[in-house]
């Protein structure tokens, strides 16, 4: 006989409603100094049940990144295909992408990516673990998709979509750090129009 697995049990509404609640209460306070007592007040709860629902505090920490993750891949999801189906191209998609990332609603959620992506660099293991990488892997994956098939399957392609998330995080940063948008996209512009003039699907020959 196959050996037995098990399903994990889909999280209760109760789980769900506090999740929420405390990724709305990180998206103002951040990850760093979390703590569950303060946590638990201001969302309505105890740090008991919040241990008892998450195992600890590094389980929910894990389940506040999983939740920010999938923030970021439904917007990553709206950019890299046209009304048809087809591929629109890395400069369109990167365009979209851009002011997306600019836009100052958005500020709260791009700074907690920061952060967390930091942590995930400086401390590899427990509830930080693999989010930086797992965050690069999505991306590339996305903008691989945004790419005509003869691009994306190419080693220039790989190339130029690596480049493009270079920019896109480095400008992110550079935003996040100084809050000077408009210098920032006039940057972003001046390279999506570098990457626009070397796009090998409008190379003549």
């Amino acid at each position: 006989m196959p050996p037995e697995t098990t399903t994990p049990a889909a999280p209760s509404a109760r789980q769900t409603e506090l999740l929420e609640a405390a990724y709305r209460y990180v998206l103002d306070h951040g990850l760093a100094d979390l703590s569950l007592r303060p946590l638990a007040a201001a969302i309505g709860s105890s740090p008991r049940v919040l241990m008892f629902l998450f195992d600890n505090k590094d389980g929910l920490v894990r389940a506040l990144l999983a939740r920010a993750r999938t923030d970021e891949l439904t917007m990553l999801d709206q950019v890299g295909q046209a009304s048809d189906g087809a591929a629109i191209g890395l400069v369109p998609a990167l365009e979209r992408v851009w002011a997306w990332l600019a836009a100052a609603e958005h500020r709260q959620l791009l700074q907690l990516w920061a952060e967390a992506y930091a942590r995930s660099l400086v401390e590899p293991n427990g509830a930080w673990a693999g989010f930086a990488s797992t965050t690069v892997d999505d991306w590339l994956t996305v903008l691989a998709t945004c790419q005509p098939s003869a691009e994306r399957d190419s080693a220039e392609g790989a190339v130029r979509r690596t480049l493009a998330l270079a920019v896109l995080r480095g400008a992110l940063l550079d935003v996040l750090a100084t809050g000077d948008e408009a210098r920032v996209t006039a940057a972003v512009r001046h390279q999506l129009a570098l990457l626009r003039h070397s796009d090998p699907s409008t190379t003549r020959p």
